[in-house]
């Protein structure tokens, strides 16, 4: 297994029940791969650096994970068809 970062961001304008909702099936993906989430911050709604599909400002979550190869393709595939996650990023981490 290999360390990752993930950061995700999520529509601001979300009801808190549904963004915990995000942000348990997005943690549950990872996990359900043999995989563990080593560190999560919820960064809290923060602006944006420039428009994404018409927000301004968004929810950004952190991950840190150790994952294997299937848990980080379903959590990009997960990610990608989630309505509320406006975008994403898995960065390998080399440290």
């Amino acid at each position: 297994m290999k360390k990752y970062e993930i950061m995700y961001i999520v529509k601001p304008d979300v009801e808190s029940e549904r963004l915990n909702n995000v942000i348990e099936r997005l943690s549950k993906t990872i996990t359900d791969f043999d995989s563990t989430i080593l560190e999560h911050k919820e960064m809290g709604l923060k602006e944006l650096a420039y428009e994404i599909q018409h927000y301004r400002k968004g929810y950004y979550i952190w991950q840190s994970v150790e994952a294997t190869n299937e848990a980080v393709a379903e959590f990009n595939r997960i990610a990608r068809i989630t309505e509320d996650v406006i975008r994403f990023i898995v960065l390998k981490d080399e440290r």
